[in-house]
């Protein structure tokens, strides 16, 4: 696999200055997060900016594993959301990445047709069943998720790579990352998921591959 990042490559789709802080601060930790939404990133960021929060992170990555860039990492927007009094300094020192995906799933089974379930999103919308992962046990609620697909996972690995390289983030696996985890809290230097931080999140979700993408 080729690591290294084309940045030539990345589509810039910028949020308003006035939409994220443009003030610099060491980058100590990567979060992972997921839209729940569709595969548009665009869309994702259409919708950050028809709000006056500062809301949103510096990366979307869409179901083809196109790279969308919304501010530079350098600079920062909230994407945490916790009540923690050390909320502003998490977010700061973070760089959020986001993979458009449903996330959870609910399933409906068709009477007339035993063995062959639908899924849905929280928003309603169906999701095909090969795009469907069923986990061994239930993580923050759901069985069934849209998983992440092999390109996402590819342009997340290498955009992680550069990224850690860059702001000397350690690239080690927190086998707690899918847990909320003191570690992230206190602003434990690496790779951390949304969920890391809230116990009412479940983006991202421990997708083998995922795992694998991270370890790797």
């Amino acid at each position: 696999m080729n690591h290294k990042l084309d940045t030539s490559k990345i589509v810039q789709v910028r949020l308003k200055e006035t939409q994220f802080y443009q003030e610099e601060f060491p980058k100590k930790q990567i979060v992972l997060h997921h839209t729940v939404s569709n595969g548009n990133a665009k869309s994702v960021m259409n919708w950050w900016a028809s709000t006056p929060a500062k809301i949103g992170v510096a990366f979307i990555i869409d179901r083809d594993g196109i790279i969308h860039q919304c501010f530079s990492s350098k600079h920062w927007a909230h994407h945490l959301g916790t009540k923690a009094k050390n909320n502003k300094q998490l977010n700061q020192q973070s760089i959020g990445i986001e993979l458009c995906s449903w996330g959870g799933l609910t399933i409906k089974e068709n009477p007339m047709l035993k063995g062959n379930p639908k899924f849905f999103s929280s928003t309603g919308t169906e999701v095909q069943k090969e795009e469907v992962v069923k986990l061994d046990k239930p993580f923050r609620g759901y069985l069934y998720f849209q998983k992440y697909t092999s390109s996402q996972l590819n342009s997340l690995q290498i955009l992680v790579n550069y990224l850690c390289e860059t702001y000397g983030i350690p690239k080690s696996y927190n086998s707690d990352m899918w847990d909320y985890s003191r570690m992230a809290m206190n602003g434990n230097p690496g790779i951390w998921t949304h969920g890391s931080y809230r116990k009412d999140k479940s983006d991202c979700f421990p997708q083998l591959e995922l795992i694998k993408t991270i370890v790797d």
